[in-house]
């Protein structure tokens, strides 16, 4: 490919004489341009193909870039958005003085990474997307705009919103419950300890946690028996009416009836232990006392100076 000035020849008299042409091979420069545009084109389809809300913005804020998945999700056209501005047009006023900035930094070269950022769709409803804010340059280097690159998180945040409240219900049932309940980490050490445990033992949350269960709050007798159970539900094998005696700050007996139950992370690997306890004492006592009553019938009745049969 030749890039040819063609210029007229004279002679002395100014008369044309014939024609002088001077050309320049762009056939490189050529392969140069068509492989730029290919590359643009194949941007372009990307951007507004992408299974994410695409938009650009130029260095006055105006919308230039919104591709189709940001016209599904918030239900504006293309059409309805190249040519106006982006923070006035369509962000809450609560939220565009912050959206502003992050456009205004990404303007000064400044890329802004995982940007919550509030979006209202035409309908009225609300999205959230996390936005990372990349300048957008021409061939020399300046700064001509913003694309953002977004993914919707809305549902995301519902469900890790839904997952936060069923934690703290779960931590208030495990604090208010009305029975002993405390936990422990791989290393056997105190995570939990709830007020029913500290009315029960007498030792307050701040007084056991982060120290040894096994170590600090069980007697010598029965150590190795509550800390096979405990090893055993850090195995993943769980443990259900294991009865085992502690002992109160005061030094009171209290019968225990625990179920000791493994206690995973998200990924499912195990990170502890949750013991559920009943206080038996009260009916370890009365059957002992029902036994006993049971013991003297039965010598009463063997020893009588009387016939007895039944």
């Amino acid at each position: 490919d030749i890039l040819l000035n063609a210029t007229t020849r004279r002679g002395p008299d100014d008369e044309v004489v014939g024609v002088i042409g001077v050309g320049q091979d762009i056939t490189q420069i050529r392969e140069v341009t068509d492989e730029h545009e290919r590359i643009a084109d194949d941007l372009s389809r990307l951007i507004e193909t992408a299974n994410a809300p695409i938009f650009g913005v130029d260095v006055s804020g105006m919308v230039t870039e919104w591709n189709r998945k940001a016209a599904e999700m918030l239900g504006y056209t293309k059409q309805e958005t190249v040519g106006k501005n982006f923070v006035e047009r369509f962000i809450q006023r609560e939220n565009q003085n912050s959206v502003a900035d992050v456009l205004q930094k990404a303007l000064s070269g400044k890329e802004t990474a995982n940007f919550s950022l509030p979006l209202l769709s035409k309908h009225g409803q609300r999205y959230t997307v996390l936005l990372n804010a990349t300048p957008r340059r021409d061939a020399k280097g300046d700064v001509t705009g913003v694309v953002g690159v977004g993914q919707d998180i809305t549902e995301l945040n519902q469900v890790m919103a839904e997952s936060k409240r069923i934690a703290d219900d779960l931590m208030r049932l495990i604090e208010t419950a009305n029975a002993p309940i405390f936990g422990i980490d791989t290393e056997g050490n105190v995570t939990e300890w709830n007020a029913k445990a500290s009315s029960l033992l007498e030792f307050t949350k701040s007084e056991t946690m982060g120290r040894s269960l096994v170590a600090n709050f069980i007697t010598e007798e029965f150590r190795d028996s509550v800390n096979e159970v405990l090893s055993a539900a850090l195995k993943g094998k769980e443990t259900a009416n294991f009865e085992f005696p502690l002992f109160t700050k005061s030094g009171e007996r209290r019968d225990i009836l625990l179920n000791a139950t493994t206690r995973r992370g998200p990924d499912g690997e195990i990170t502890g232990v949750i013991g559920v306890g009943q206080d038996i004492t009260q009916i370890r006592e009365i059957t002992s006392e029902q036994m006993r009553i049971a013991d003297d019938l039965s010598r009463l009745i063997e020893s009588a100076n009387a016939p007895i049969f039944g």
